[in-house]
């Protein structure tokens, strides 16, 4: 019982630290001219891919991201965006996985990825300033010097350097994944945060791809602590591209998982009027976890999938 109390006590405070980082991520965006928006949950169309299974409802979808919908708004007119939604993705489960969790992303017009990218640099370290925190996170008995800017690293120099082999020259979905998470990953310093820039071009999602070098995207993502904190896109506008994409994408998940993923029709046809933009997701459990110093996201979530 004592153990329990403890155990209860320390949630607690992880709770609390939770309320206090999502008043700060507030505070933050709105202080910089951004609007909170809503989108829905239940959606009749999500982005197919092929490495995140949706999770059905009566005919539906939950919500594995509220990118399409915030890129319609953009698409509208709204030029700063903001919202924290709660999303769902079948299988996610893990210490750093839940299949319902909670999404940060945020989208400005006339900025690209790289920009978005700055924007989570300064919020973290506001956080930091917030929470008294200094500027060493630590996480895990390691210590993490949060000084900016985070170093850049691209695909290829990580993968030459660690994995041995040239994914944009080469490109294998299969080997690419299992080298991120088994040898690239692992391998990222522990010192500092690191910025992965630059994926394949065959790896772009619903990144538009680098003027001048079309091998690559402009897609980053962020690591910290070796955990993946979010992913940045300079986001696609053409419609006839993000439509063949998008069409390859669910003819292989047909294929390969027998299930069938609608194009949003609507997404499409805002494409044509989205304005050059960069846009970022965010995990907002993960977040919480390095700043309460915790490893399994249920110490963060008052309730995941284990003990609902």
């Amino acid at each position: 019982m004592p153990a329990e109390r403890e155990r209860l006590a320390r949630k607690k405070n992880n709770l609390e630290r939770r309320a206090r980082i999502y008043d700060i991520v507030h505070e933050f965006f709105r202080g910089r001219g951004f609007l909170e928006v809503e989108t829905p949950i239940r959606v009749p169309c999500i982005a197919p891919e092929l490495n995140i299974s949706p999770l059905k409802s009566e005919g539906w979808f939950l919500a594995a991201s509220p990118e399409l919908h915030m890129k319609r708004l953009l698409a509208a007119g709204y030029k700063q965006i903001f919202q924290i939604s709660h999303c769902f993705r079948k299988g996610e489960h893990g210490g750093q996985h839940n299949p319902e969790f909670s999404l940060l992303e945020w989208y400005r017009a006339g900025a690209g990825f790289m920009d978005v990218i700055s924007d989570t640099e300064q919020l973290v370290c506001t956080l930091m300033q917030e929470l008294h925190a200094g500027n060493i996170l630590r996480y895990q008995g390691q210590e993490i010097a949060l000084d900016l800017p985070w170093p850049r690293l691209s695909v290829k120099d990580a993968f030459l350097k660690i994995a041995g082999w040239d994914p944009v020259a080469d490109y294998n979905a299969e080997r690419f994944d299992y080298d991120m998470a088994t040898l690239v990953l692992p391998a990222l310093s522990m010192a500092r945060p690191t910025v992965l820039v630059e994926y394949p071009a065959a790896a772009a999602s619903l990144a538009r791809l680098k003027t001048g070098d079309n091998s690559v995207a402009e897609r980053a993502e962020v690591f910290i602590g070796t955990m993946e904190l979010a992913n940045a896109y300079s986001e696609l506008t053409d419609a006839a591209e993000q439509r063949q994409r998008f069409m390859k994408e669910a003819a292989q998940i047909e294929r390969e998982h027998g299930q069938v993923i609608p194009l949003s029709e609507p997404f499409l046809e805002a494409l044509s009027f989205l304005p050059e933009c960069g846009g970022i997701a965010l995990g907002m459990d993960r977040l919480v976890m390095l700043f309460c110093d915790v490893e399994n996201i249920d110490e963060v979530c008052a309730f995941t999938e284990e003990n609902i």
